[in-house]
């Protein structure tokens, strides 16, 4: 999918590029692990570069390394 660089992205324009609820976000949000955001005021928002590479970091190519296959 290709996204527009430059747009900020909200969590229900983000849920479905990555397969996951919006409660998933909000989770990831609190505890980590999830790609990087941005608070404007209350509002939550993601970058399309930062959503790419989040993806691009959990590429493997095998589950040998005992991670389950993600990092």
């Amino acid at each position: 999918m290709e996204l527009d660089r430059d747009a900020l992205l909200d969590e229900s324009t983000v849920s479905p590029i990555l397969g996951v609820q919006v409660k998933t976000l909000q989770a990831w949000r609190c505890r980590g692990g999830g790609p990087p955001f941005i608070r404007v005021g209350r509002l939550v928002r993601y970058r399309p570069a930062d959503i790419e590479n989040w993806i691009e970091s959990r590429r493997v190519t095998d589950t040998s390394n005992g991670n389950g296959g993600g990092k």
